[in-house]
């Protein structure tokens, strides 16, 4: 492609209102263009790279007997009525009305279409396991839209969803998924990790996300330092064992505390370690005010608490129900002497705490010496707290370290959880009517962009790997008024293409600053520059990755082009 006639607009200053490497170097090497918040348009460089993600992602999806179809981007709001999910799924879901009144919503996911799809079309076991995938932009009303294509409102997404008659087949294909998104991030040359997550709004319990290690990654990832575990911090299990210490225990007492009502407040006020103060939280559990405890040094983990009492929703309770209940502000709350059927659900590291502090109810004071068991009932122990840095790793091996991510994929067993609620179902051996148990498996394509965008650059511009650089060859005519120079440039340009490479070429009427800045920014694989030499049908030859140049003669540069991408 001539550079004359294609559309790649650079800029030379750093957009004001990026925040992020990957945002300002593909608003500046002319990728993106923004339309709204959240919304981009894909310009021909960045359409390119997302062709070559999306054909990587094809095949390995192609490779474990997924079958690409294409669902509608807008669909009925019966079908998420259907599924329950109409007004849980939250003000992220886009919704509208058509000229009829009919209330419509633009797929945020698929898993209502498919599911209707597969529903009203597949009868029998004979016809399973059945996986089918698609390649679609979706929409989502991010409350804060940022990092441009990491945190949009209008994306792309490879979304997949499988079909099964049992347990054993969902593992499999789910498996399969496994290590089909592991090829993929590995063939896109992403430094990536598969940790264990939450399944949040999509449901069903069993789920892996796929996280580039990346600095400005809006997820914690919690890593074991000796072996392969990995976790998203929501997730990650802490398996220290606690248990009550000998020490005598003390009468309670009550003691004033004025204006002290945080942890760090009370702790040093009262001259106490964190770890012997009991954190209180009340949270509005399925419509239950619950008190749930901590120690003073440890975060309560909601996705956890939610997880371990099986809840549909958990939040932390308004001031002023906390009030009615209790009589106190937040500063203040603890379990000792609490309204009748008050329930108490405690993290496994408050029986460590002997003679600790909590709140006493009592706006201005705490209670010393309290012991739990001995002072107040606990419903259960669970679970619930954020792992921390130098906590034994789950497995047992190594300690846990943290890194930050970018989930670009994240696959789910949704076992019967839509079909169920939608009344799926295929008829078994039996001919007995049974529920579909269904999978779900997601990329974001566009983020993946980001993510890649994000790792291969430099202080000059994009470096892109081979496998996804918008053009293998950047060929730039330094001055189009040296008749020599035009000559050899078209008869490079001509040949690359007869051999099948992708070639940008740099016809433009620019000075040759200009176009070396352009290269740079690119950031294509291979520059091939012709300048003064051209008479002598020599070139000069950069490769972006190493910034190492040579001088080739035209003879001599298919040979050695060739040589070069073959070893990378």
């Amino acid at each position: 492609m001539k550079q004359s006639l294609t559309f790649i607009p650079t800029l030379r200053e750093n957009p004001s209102d990026a925040d992020v490497k990957s945002h300002r170097l593909l608003l500046r090497a002319g990728f993106i263009r923004q339309n709204a918040s959240g919304i981009y348009s894909y310009l021909p460089l960045a359409k390119r790279v997302l062709t070559k993600i999306e054909q990587i992602v094809r095949e390995e999806m192609e490779a474990i007997n997924s079958v690409e179809l294409l669902m509608p981007a807008m669909q009925a709001a019966e079908l998420w009525q259907e599924s329950g999910r109409w007004e849980a799924y939250g003000p992220e879901l886009m919704r509208l009305k058509d000229r009829h009144d009919r209330d419509f919503a633009l797929g945020a996911t698929h898993e209502e279409v498919i599911t209707t799809l597969v529903r009203d079309e597949i009868k029998s076991y004979k016809k399973l396991p059945l996986t089918l995938f698609q390649i679609q932009t979706k929409f989502r009303d991010e409350k804060r839209p940022r990092f441009g294509l990491l945190r949009g409102r209008e994306f792309i997404m490879k979304d997949a969803y499988s079909f099964h008659a049992s347990r054993e087949s969902l593992d499999a294909t789910y498996d399969d998924m496994y290590r089909a998104y592991s090829n993929i991030f590995t063939r896109l040359g992403l430094n990536f990790r598969a940790v264990i997550a939450d399944a949040g709004s999509i449901g069903g319990k069993g789920t892996h996300e796929f996280m580039v290690l990346s600095d400005i990654g809006e997820d914690t990832i919690a890593y074991s330092d000796t072996s392969d575990y990995a976790a998203n911090i929501e997730m990650a299990e802490v398996v220290v064992e606690y248990t009550t210490p000998d020490t005598p225990k003390n009468a309670i007492e009550k003691v004033a505390t004025p204006d002290q009502k945080t942890i760090e407040q009370v702790s040093s006020f009262l001259n106490v370690d964190a770890s012997n103060v009991i954190k209180s939280l009340v949270f509005n559990i399925d419509e239950e005010l619950v008190i749930v405890l901590a120690r003073g040094d440890h975060e309560i983990n909601d996705i956890k608490l939610k997880n371990a009492l099986g809840a549909q929703s958990v939040e932390l309770a308004e001031d002023a129900a906390i009030k009615e209940l209790l009589g106190c502000a937040p500063g203040s709350i603890g379990p000792v002497k609490l309204p009748l059927n008050v329930k108490v659900i405690a993290d496994n590291a408050i029986k460590s705490i002997c003679n600790g502090v909590a709140g006493a109810n009592e706006d201005g004071f705490h209670l010393v010496n309290v012991n739990p068991e001995r002072d107040f009932a606990i419903a259960s122990y669970e679970d619930i707290r954020f792992i921390q840095e130098g906590d034994l790793s789950p497995d047992g091996q190594g300690i846990i370290k943290f890194a930050e991510g970018i989930e670009v994929g994240h696959i789910f067993k949704l076992g019967t959880t839509y079909s169920e609620k939608m009344n799926a179902t295929y008829l078994d051996e039996q001919g007995k009517a049974k529920p579909f148990i269904m999978g779900c498996y997601g990329i974001g394509v566009s983020r993946i962009l980001a993510a890649v965008a994000e790792q291969f650059q430099d202080d000059n511009g994009f470096i892109w790997p081979n496998q996804l650089a918008p053009y293998d060859v950047h060929l730039v005519s330094v001055n189009t008024k040296d008749e020599a120079q035009v000559q050899l440039a078209g008869e490079l340009y001509g040949l690359l293409k007869s051999y099948r490479y992708d070639v940008l070429y740099d016809d433009r009427t620019e000075r040759a600053g200009v176009k070396f800045a352009d290269a740079d920014l690119i950031g294509l694989p291979v520059r091939i520059t012709v300048g003064k030499k051209a008479s002598e049908g020599i070139v000069e030859v950069k490769f972006r990755t190493t910034g190492e140049s040579a001088e080739w003669a035209k003879e001599e540069v298919f040979d050695r082009l060739n040589e070069y991408f073959q070893k990378n």
